[in-house]
């Protein structure tokens, strides 16, 4: 074949120009982020310490009581907290004005969940529009449309981030709210993160790197984050994964290949945490029978999951696998605005009891609060305390 002419040439650079103007870009390419990820070892994604001996550690820590009540971490997402937000990213509010209101709604939840007589508390993710946005914005690598959306169910609509580079993470993004919430009570409030997969799941990915690589680079850049927690004095940190079976392949000749570095990705993000810090993990309703070997291998400390619609029949997958660490399965629906009876929660809780035992049982609802409103909220958590002092009571 003959060499094009000088003027077909040019235009071939023309159209290759952009492919080489990617590889060579440094908003695409991070050196650091691949000598990270050829650094990894196989330790880096262990605990120091089975689960049996951390919890052993955990308890001396927390001293909580049987049947510890905690919700899943969103608080209400009022008018006014969404129009902060608008403000603040329109510019018609400037940036020390803006942490102030958002410390006083944290401060909020702080007190409404003391005086609910919540066990563990979380700071109510004021500051946050969306689980997987809001870390993207606070990630190197990750880009955002204006109009962009997503339906996600119904009339809830998302923006999902479109992934352009290696991701890593400039600062600290939750440590600063984390520590304020915990300086405002002498309870444990748990750090709260979006875990890698789920990040993953709900984005738009680049197409030229696989999805473990990107999986494993957003694990990474949430290790971080959770050391950073740690040094803050945070003891529990939970890290949302409800898009870890949302993400298997289509064939189920696949499925082994994707849950072997899922898990993995979410270990990398956790196994720096120390034995006495309390790793939680959160899943959605899914069907659990067919991965209850990748759910056991995530190693939490504690997993939350949505079980309320199911009359708890979903604990029967993890009574029948022998499920060894706590769970915390949902008493409430949290899509519905009707408040569950004392009653209601503690005839679930007992029916909870008859799968797992009850020493490892935790008392929460089913999901975030992010979409309800602050009095059914207040009620149904009322009710909740309620059915777990009942049943301690029952116990002592």
């Amino acid at each position: 074949m003959n060499a094009p002419g000088a003027a077909k040439q040019a235009e071939l650079d023309a159209y290759s120009a952009p492919i080489r103007a990617r590889r060579q870009s440094s908003r695409v390419h991070n050196a650091q982020v691949g000598q990270r990820l050829a650094a990894i070892t196989a330790q880096d994604s262990e605990r120091q310490r089975p689960y049996a001996e951390r919890a052993q550690a955990q308890r001396e820590r927390f001293n909580l009581p049987a049947w510890p009540t905690t919700t899943i971490g969103s608080f209400p997402q009022t008018t006014e907290i969404r129009g902060l937000r608008l403000d603040f990213k329109q510019g018609r509010l400037d940036g020390n004005n803006y942490r102030t209101s958002i410390s006083e709604h944290i401060k909020q939840a702080i007190v409404e969940q003391e005086r609910l007589g919540l066990d563990v508390l979380v700071h109510g993710e004021a500051e946050r529009n969306d689980m997987v946005e809001y870390f993207g914005e606070n990630l190197d690598g990750f880009v955002f449309t204006q109009n962009g959306w997503v339906q996600s169910y119904g009339s809830r609509c998302v923006k999902p981030p479109v992934i352009i580079g290696d991701i890593s993470r400039p600062e600290a993004i939750t440590v600063e709210w984390a520590k304020y919430a915990q300086s405002l009570t002498d309870k444990p409030v748990k750090g709260m993160l979006t875990g890698p997969v789920t990040i993953l799941c709900w984005s738009f990915p680049r197409e030229d790197v696989t999805r473990e690589v990107i999986a494993k680079q957003i694990a990474l850049a949430l290790r971080d984050e959770v050391e950073d927690l740690e040094k803050a004095g945070i003891g529990i940190i939970q890290i949302d994964e409800p898009a870890l079976r949302e993400g298997l392949p289509l064939r189920q000749s696949d499925w082994a290949a994707y849950l072997n570095w899922a898990v993995d990705a979410f270990k990398l993000n956790a196994a720096v945490a120390k034995d006495d810090t309390q790793i939680h993990t959160h899943m959605c309703y899914c069907e659990f029978n067919d991965i209850m070997d990748s759910i056991a291998a995530l190693d939490a400390d504690v997993i939350t999951i949505e079980t309320s619609r199911s009359d708890m029949d979903l604990l029967e997958a993890f009574k029948e696998f022998e499920y060894p660490n706590e769970i915390g399965p949902g008493v409430y629906d949290i899509h519905s605005p009707n408040v569950p009876s004392v009653e209601w929660i503690e005839a679930l809780l007992r029916k909870a009891a008859q799968n797992i035992p009850a020493e490892r049982l935790w008392v929460n609802p089913d999901c975030g609060l992010k979409t309800r409103g602050w009095p059914e909220t207040r009620q149904s958590l009322a009710n909740m305390v309620l059915a777990a002092q009942r049943l301690r009571e029952q116990q002592a």
